[in-house]
């Protein structure tokens, strides 16, 4: 997974949401959605097909936005998580894309 970009920054994503203040309930989804992104990721790149992974990676593209949502409800100023989550949303994007 070292070689894995788009999922070492969705690691780094993680990461950033502990650090967070945000309230409870919001605090709890967005970890659950963060850990999401980077456990499908790691289940859709051991996957033998490319529909396979292309499914897998759709649903941590759905919980990227589910935490971006998040962001938004909780009215976060960081600059430093929002572009994290933009360069995690283009990798995502790409990866994706690239799955046909």
């Amino acid at each position: 997974m070292k070689n894995f970009r788009t999922y070492q920054k969705s690691v780094s994503f993680y990461h950033l949401t502990t650090s967070l203040r945000v309230p409870s309930p919001l605090k709890d989804q967005l970890h659950r959605a963060a850990s999401s992104i980077v456990l499908n990721l790691a289940e859709g790149s051991g996957r033998s097909t490319m529909a396979d992974q292309k499914r897998f990676y759709h649903i941590a593209f759905g919980s990227l936005r589910e935490c971006q949502a998040v962001l938004d409800l909780a009215q976060t100023s960081s600059s430093t998580i929002r572009e994290a989550a933009d360069s995690l949303a283009a990798s995502l994007y790409c990866l994706i894309k690239s799955r046909g």
